[in-house]
């Protein structure tokens, strides 16, 4: 559990650039946008900007649950599009919600073992086009329908054509509940609001909090630097997050109705993350890519870490990945300057802040002889999160890599700390460092 740090500081890995598209709303219909679209708006604006041509990287390595049929690769289809060379190998990897920061970790340990010097990485999700599937008794009919000849034959197979074979699967929908325990993802977030007695006005406080702060950084430009517009066919241009809520308040996030648990849950769309298609992408360098062609350092990479726990507390994931790098590096909250923790929903990040302070909690599911000071608020998820921005699953990894940095580089403040739960029962989490010496 414990590890070592050191390779991180042997090779050391660079996060030179990185920007984002808008996140944008899903509201009904499929929005204007594939992922590889996003995907490739936010790296062809980041490469763009370097002073070396796309073809001097030496991999892509982009986040993606759910791509289209015409996406197979999706990092490989970006790439090319993109304007990399047909030589720059490039794949997609995929951890749910922390894919985008699977992405970022995989790409960084190929310069770790100094097999790339820059590296591509990020994740996209248009979760507007996740697939509506046809089941499996209308998938078997369509077999035997293929298989029959002749008139009598197809007009027997007709006859057995029934209106609940035309049901659809919902792929988002089925996406968002685990498999193995059969719980939806906000079914899980009922269960943590139930185990820490989490009461739905804290919910609602918190996602309020969400929406002021993006809001609040909005108007201060502080979100301008990390993103870039999108031009969609008709020629509208996308440059905002349609997310947030100005007219949002405690009263209009009480009226909504529970969603997961009715008719007495507390989870509701208000206090849960949005549906959300958009990207982001980050650059990875190597020490000797950066003295190259001299660019820039955003931050560096100085640990990562992976955990697993019941899926029914799946939301409980950042605490179990972030315990072991903070014993790593013998650090308490105290030490670490902001936080970005994933809002898959209010519920799921209190019970994250009430775990990492509770003893009992501390001691017997993660092993610790103590708990974790407390994560002071206004040092956590500054500009709001995936409540008011939206979560699309492939890319939020990757964008509170980025905004954390973007954080410590505006504030002069040193270590960061991202993290996200991940469905299915893990949590990911990576530590980050900004140097501010001229």
């Amino acid at each position: 559990m414990n590890g070592n740090p050191l390779p991180w500081q042997d090779r050391p890995v660079y996060i030179v650039d990185g920007c984002r598209t808008p996140f944008l709303k899903v509201t009904g219909p499929p929005g204007p946008f594939r992922a590889s679209d996003l995907a490739v708006a936010a790296g062809r604006q980041l490469l763009l900007r370097q002073p070396f041509d796309a073809d001097k990287l030496d991999a892509v390595v982009l986040g993606c649950v759910s791509s289209g049929p015409d996406e197979a690769n999706i990092g490989r289809v970006a790439a090319l599009r993109m304007g990399c060379s047909e030589h720059t190998p490039a794949m997609t990897v995929q951890r749910n919600c922390a894919s985008g920061m699977q992405a970022i970790e995989s790409g960084a340990l190929e310069i770790l073992h100094d097999r790339a010097d820059l590296v591509l990485v990020g994740g996209t999700e248009a979760m507007s086009h996740h697939p509506v599937l046809l089941g499996e008794t209308m998938v078997a009919w369509l077999a035997g329908w293929n298989r029959a000849r002749g008139i009598g034959q197809r007009l027997r197979a007709l006859a057995r054509l029934r209106p609940a074979h035309l049901s659809p699967v919902i792929a988002l929908l089925r996406g968002l509940t685990d498999p193995v325990t059969g719980l939806s993802m906000g079914q899980t977030a009922e269960e943590l609001a139930e185990v820490f007695g989490i009461d739905r006005e804290a919910m609602d406080r918190f996602a309020l909090r969400s929406h002021q702060r993006l809001l609040r950084a909005r108007e201060a430009g502080l979100l301008e630097e990390e993103m870039v517009p999108l031009y969609d066919s008709s020629g509208k241009v996308h440059e905002q997050d349609t997310g947030p809520r100005p007219d949002t308040s405690l009263e209009a996030l009480a009226r909504l109705r529970p969603v997961f648990d009715r008719p007495v849950g507390k989870v509701t769309a208000g206090n849960s993350a949005q549906v959300t298609d958009g990207a982001a992408c980050l650059l990875l360098a190597s020490a000797q890519a950066v003295q190259d062609h001299r660019l820039p350092v955003l931050g560096r990479i100085l640990d990562s870490q992976w955990a697993g726990l019941d899926p029914r507390h799946m939301g409980l994931g950042p605490v179990h990945a972030m315990a072991p790098i903070m014993t790593r590096w013998k650090l308490d909250s105290g030490d670490i300057d902001y936080w970005e923790i994933n809002e898959a929903f209010a519920a799921q990040v209190i019970a994250c802040l009430r775990a990492w302070t509770d003893a009992a909690f501390c001691r017997e599911r993660l092993g610790l002889p103590r708990s974790f000071q407390a994560i002071p608020e206004e040092r956590l998820n500054v500009d709001g999160g995936a409540i008011s921005i939206g979560h699309p699953v492939g890319a939020s990894g990757a964008r509170i890599v980025l905004h954390l940095l973007r954080v410590l580089a505006r504030n002069r403040a040193r270590l960061g700390m991202a993290s996200l739960c991940i469905g299915g029962g893990q949590g990911g989490a990576m530590l980050v460092e900004v140097s501010h010496e001229s």
